[in-house]
């Protein structure tokens, strides 16, 4: 994966946020008061949020859907963040695949496993349901639909409610991804150190 040489719509500073850009955040993320403090040892504000504060309206609505998936998911967190970092593997998307191995790792999914993520279904560490979770992913945005074989394998494992998640998950990632490339994010300072 590479990134462009340069931002193309770089995050809103938080000093240049309005009130309702504030609000809006408040009422999205359950850190935004830190963030938001101004406080020398105040969260550096993650670049997703810095550039959708352009948008704040459009920022309101995409958090509440999204904070759904991930605040009140029906499947298993470590089982999304799979297909997200596959979404992020296969896209190309630096600044989503750098967000969500940090958040994968501290659900408990290994090393090995992210590294095999980029191999697909194919790579031998996973499970059945991981297997078909990958593939499902790849389908996906391959063929934008799931064929008969790998539905039945997911329906073995999760019921309506969680396949529906689990495309919309798959679905809602490659869009981040499509405006984090589109928009060259850059990666979050603290993720540069780490790299």
């Amino acid at each position: 994966m590479n990134l462009s040489a340069a931002a193309r719509l770089v995050p809103l500073p938080v000093r240049e946020w309005d009130e309702k850009t504030r609000a809006m955040l408040r009422g999205h993320v359950k850190s935004a008061d830190r963030y938001l403090s101004g406080a020398p040892d105040a969260p550096a504000m993650p670049g997703v949020l810095g550039v959708l504060a352009h948008h704040p309206e459009l920022a309101g609505a995409w958090l509440a859907y999204n904070g759904l998936l991930i605040e009140r998911p029906t499947v298993d967190p470590r089982e999304r963040e799979l297909v997200i970092l596959r979404v992020a593997w296969r896209s190309e998307s630096d600044y989503e695949w750098a967000q969500h191995v940090r958040i994968a790792t501290s659900l408990g999914v290994d090393a090995e496993q992210i590294e095999a993520v980029r191999y697909g279904p194919q790579a031998p560490v996973w499970s059945p349901v991981q297997r078909a979770l990958l593939a499902m992913t790849d389908q996906l945005l391959d063929r934008h639909r799931v064929d008969d074989a790998v539905w039945a394998q997911l329906e073995l494992h999760f019921d309506s409610r969680q396949l529906i998640e689990l495309l919309f998950v798959a679905g809602s990632y490659l869009c981040l991804a499509m405006v984090f490339n589109s928009v060259a994010l850059q990666p979050d300072p603290e993720q540069e150190e780490r790299s």
